[in-house]
């Protein structure tokens, strides 16, 4: 029979109990089933946890699961579904993906070490969400440009219609990369006139830039559920008028680039 190791997927507030209702056959990561733990009787602190196979989630093991994509998405769909499952009911603060504990018990000993800690960022991000606000520019090629074909009516030679050409690919790049400058801290004032705290995530880029463009903006923003049409409204707007600048807007998500404060709480499998 295969070890088994539990995997936390967020501390959540249970104050009237009715979690265990919420994630009644929900199926968590290697479609497991998802339970609460209690770090003693009576505190309505908890961890979601479930079961998943130890040989997978060690270090060896699990650096090389992280370079398979499938493997990736489906624990990541199933870490975010359980997630999202706790969200609708509670105020959540989401782990990071992979975490894993040697089991229950481990969990539990977390859970009472960092109490303070935990009630305080839950208090903290209740009645909150978080909104993804990303820009992107996307720069038109010059060729079948007015200035192309001017190039080509002056009688310039290849060369020198070449360098022409290039020439009006940097202006117009140059153009809009100041256009998304203005775009940008004019969707962050207008964003943080509606959300209490904002993060600055690594730009998308490679394999994690599934949109078109260049991003020139990866923010998340955290704000009040009372705010969030206004928050939407607002960023729409601040981005209108940018030629070549385009704003997406994604959520609203469970809190998770504002749990900073439990990451070094990660792990104790080995």
């Amino acid at each position: 029979m295969t070890e088994e190791v539990s995997y936390a997927y967020a501390v959540a507030r249970d104050a009237d109990g009715s979690l265990a209702e919420v994630l009644a056959g929900l199926q968590g990561v290697s479609e497991a089933p998802v339970r609460l733990v209690r770090a003693r009787e009576g505190h309505d602190v908890v961890a979601a946890v479930s079961p998943v196979p130890e040989p997978d989630f060690r270090e060896d093991a699990l650096r090389a699961h992280l370079e398979d994509l499938d493997w990736l998405s489906s624990v990541a769909r199933s870490h975010h579904e359980v997630i999202a499952a706790l969200a609708v009911r509670t105020t959540v603060l989401p782990l990071r993906l992979a975490t894993v504990y040697l089991d229950d018990e481990r969990v539990r000993a977390m859970l009472r070490a960092h109490d303070e800690t935990f009630d305080r960022r839950l208090t903290e991000l209740a009645a909150q969400v978080e909104w993804g606000v990303k820009l992107y520019v996307e720069v038109a090629a010059p060729s079948g440009s007015p200035a192309a074909e001017a190039d080509e009516a002056s009688g310039l030679s290849p060369g020198r219609a070449y360098l022409s050409r290039r020439r009006a690919q940097r202006h117009a790049r140059e153009d809009a990369f100041q256009d998304a400058e203005r775009a940008a801290e004019r969707v962050r004032v207008a964003a943080c006139a509606h959300a209490v705290d904002r993060v600055q995530h690594r730009l998308q880029q490679g394999e994690l830039a599934l949109r078109p463009g260049e991003n020139v903006v990866n923010d998340a923003y955290l704000v009040p559920l009372g705010r969030t049409e206004e928050f939407r409204a607002a960023v729409t707007r601040a981005a209108e008028g940018f030629e070549g600048v385009r704003v997406e807007i994604t959520g609203p998500w469970p809190p998770y680039s504002f749990a900073a404060e439990v990451e070094p709480l990660r792990g104790a499998a080995p």
